[in-house]
């Protein structure tokens, strides 16, 4: 993987900061009560600073780094692997770098965007992201268009099994473990997804 610049890790580390200072404050006083200008007084920067990094106070806790890491190691899996194998793979690794690091964080996030109807409505918007970012990235390994149905139906597809492995995992409180849902959705979904 590649290591970022000191720009991009300084503008990285303010972003988090930022996001930091939201969810304390999201969970001393409720999300609807705390203002952008709480925000931006706790994280010792501007309002106007707060937009340069985030468009919306929903952005807070939908933003995250987290597609273009699991797009890389994707992208890096052996030939021989199928794509829904691939992404498998990718998923696990991606998740046991994000969830040692912040899984705090990721599930406290998670809680909101399923509680907090602003955020809900934001998490759609971001789903459709995530697939459109997954699709590239299958078009680019398997030499196809990005708008082959193929494509699309498959970054459908992985999108789809994450919401029950996510939503399973908050409802959870944490406590099954998010790398192992998702892991398990994927499988379900590699071997054909029998129901009966």
């Amino acid at each position: 993987m590649t290591s970022p610049g000191l720009r991009e890790r300084k503008k990285a580390k303010t972003r988090r900061t930022i996001q930091e200072h939201a969810l304390r404050l999201f969970a001393e006083q409720g999300y609807d009560a705390t203002t952008v200008d709480q925000i931006a007084e706790a994280a010792e920067i501007s309002p106007s600073t707060f937009f340069r990094y985030f468009a919306t106070k929903e952005d807070l806790v939908i933003e995250d780094e987290y597609d273009p890491l699991i797009i890389e190691i994707f992208l890096a899996q052996p030939a021989s692997l199928g794509a829904v194998a691939a992404m498998r793979t990718a998923m696990r690794e991606a998740l046991e770098h994000i969830y040692d690091a912040d899984h705090n964080q990721l599930l406290q996030r998670t809680k909101l965007q399923l509680q907090v109807p602003a955020i809900r409505a934001r998490m759609l918007s971001n789903q459709f992201n995530t697939l459109t970012a997954m699709a590239e990235a299958a078009a680019r390994r398997y030499h196809r268009d990005v708008n082959d149905f193929a494509v699309q139906v498959f970054a459908g597809a992985c999108v789809g099994a994450l919401i029950p492995a996510i939503t399973r995992w908050a409802a959870s409180d944490g406590k099954e473990l998010l790398p192992d849902l998702v892991d398990s959705a994927l499988e379900q979904l590699e071997s054909g997804l029998k129901l009966q």
